[in-house]
């Protein structure tokens, strides 16, 4: 059974139209009022005839990461086979569901995104702010996941194989808009595989209910702290290999070609004597020799991207 999860919060006006377009192939639709003030839940309840529906109803808001992992848990509670995140605003458009659908059927990934950087004509209508941002966030993602490849790792609409949600620490996953950044963390920690197909998205009349300030003093701890983790999982306690050699050499010269050349600096200072040309290129040799070996990490790890899925069993449609 397919399954579909829509996060509510202020999203009344639009959510009836997004289940009414969602395809005879989803076998159950999971909506979860994330405490919407505007009563979501109880407005499908009394609107929607569709037998598909099963409202969750949260007392208190928890984030869309909240409301995901309270769909997710119910959808392996119902032992779906793969469940579909869709917003409930109307920007994702619910045909393109079996686009998703094919990668995980033909066991080409474990977890699907849609992207809206393929197409250059789709891009006209994201707000240029939107843009801007998504393309860095869309960097620090690389950075932190492992998914290089990944070009739209803020997308919102995403399938994953039930096989895959239960190998993953849901209550651990970031409730807030850092859920998709660490949902991707959490996959590759695991070495599941992630694809992208392009999904157009409609921003008519819809607001984002992201907050800048929200990300601009929250995600960058949040981004460091995964950074560090991801690096600790994979290159030291689960493997040990040619990438983590390449890395304690690079923080190794690095560090003591810094130390080496801020004490002879500080010491130049001190005397008045300007340290020799030796000890500037003894410092320089080193701090270059560290950058050389990080950018050497930096493509062992673009050739680390998981590519084995780990599902056991191909998707049934029924």
């Amino acid at each position: 059974m397919i399954c579909v999860v829509i996060p509510c919060f202020k999203v009344r006006k639009s959510i009836l139209g997004v289940i009414n377009k969602i395809p005879e192939i989803v076998g159950k639709i999971i909506v979860v009022d994330d405490f919407c003030p505007e009563g979501t839940g109880k407005y499908v309840e009394d609107n929607c005839s569709d037998k598909r529906v099963e409202i969750i109803s949260h007392v208190r808001n928890q984030g869309v990461g909240g409301a995901m992992i309270s769909g997710y848990m119910r959808a392996i509670e119902l032992e779906v086979s793969v469940v579909v995140k869709i917003d409930g605003d109307g920007q994702m458009d619910p045909t393109h569901i079996e686009e998703l659908l094919f990668l995980i059927n033909s066991k080409e990934a474990d977890y699907v995104k849609g992207s809206r950087f393929y197409f250059v004509n789709d891009l006209k209508n994201m707000p240029f702010v939107r843009l801007i941002g998504n393309s860095i966030l869309s960097f620090y993602n690389k950075l932190i996941s492992g998914y290089w490849d990944i070009m739209d790792p803020t997308n919102g609409y995403t399938a994953i194989h039930t096989d895959i949600l239960k190998m993953l620490p849901l209550q651990k996953i970031s409730k807030d808009f850092f859920f998709e950044s660490d949902m991707l963390f959490r996959l590759n920690t695991i070495r599941a595989v992630v694809k992208e197909v392009p999904v157009p998205v409609s921003y008519e009349n819809n607001k984002s209910n992201l907050s800048v300030f929200k990300v601009l003093f929250t995600f960058p701890f949040k981004y460091s702290s995964r950074l560090v983790k991801r690096i600790m999982y994979n290159y030291f306690i689960r493997d040990f290999n040619i990438g983590t050699l390449e890395l304690i050499i690079s923080l190794v010269f690095t560090l003591v070609g810094a130390s080496f050349g801020l004490y002879h600096w500080w010491k130049s200072i001190l005397s008045g004597v300007p340290a020799t040309a030796g000890t500037v290129i003894i410092s320089a040799l080193l701090l270059i020799l560290g950058f050389q070996s990080f950018l050497a990490y930096v493509h062992f790890d673009l050739l680390n991207i998981p590519r084995k899925v780990l599902i056991k069993s191909r998707l049934i449609h029924e």
